[in-house]
């Protein structure tokens, strides 16, 4: 008999933001990306890129639970509208990539 541990197409998906998809309000003082699945840190990261299409120097570490993704970017980011582009790859193997926008006032 084959048996699997759960469905094979369930892949690790962002479950959380701050800032939120589609936000609006102040320059954060982090970027926390939380995923439904255990991250390989040496896969997994995001960018910060804002309207001018420039990426912004974030150091990005992930959590001890191995779900979130933490970043601060290097200096308060000026008002205008930011893309969160990540990448990650979870415990299975699965790398997976996706974007959102925020905007600083």
């Amino acid at each position: 008999a084959i048996s699997a541990s759960g469905p094979a197409w369930a892949h690790a998906r962002l479950v959380s933001a701050s800032p939120a998809r589609d936000a609006v309000g102040s320059s954060p003082a982090a970027i926390r990306l939380t995923f439904s699945e255990r991250l390989v840190a040496a896969f997994s990261s995001f960018e910060v890129i804002n309207a001018a299409g420039v990426a912004l120097p974030v150091r990005v570490v992930v959590s001890e639970d191995g779900l979130t993704l933490t970043g601060a970017p290097s200096r308060r980011l000026a008002a205008g509208v930011y893309s969160v582009n990540w990448a990650i790859a979870s415990t299975d193997g699965h790398r997976m990539t996706g974007s959102y926008r925020f905007t600083v006032r």
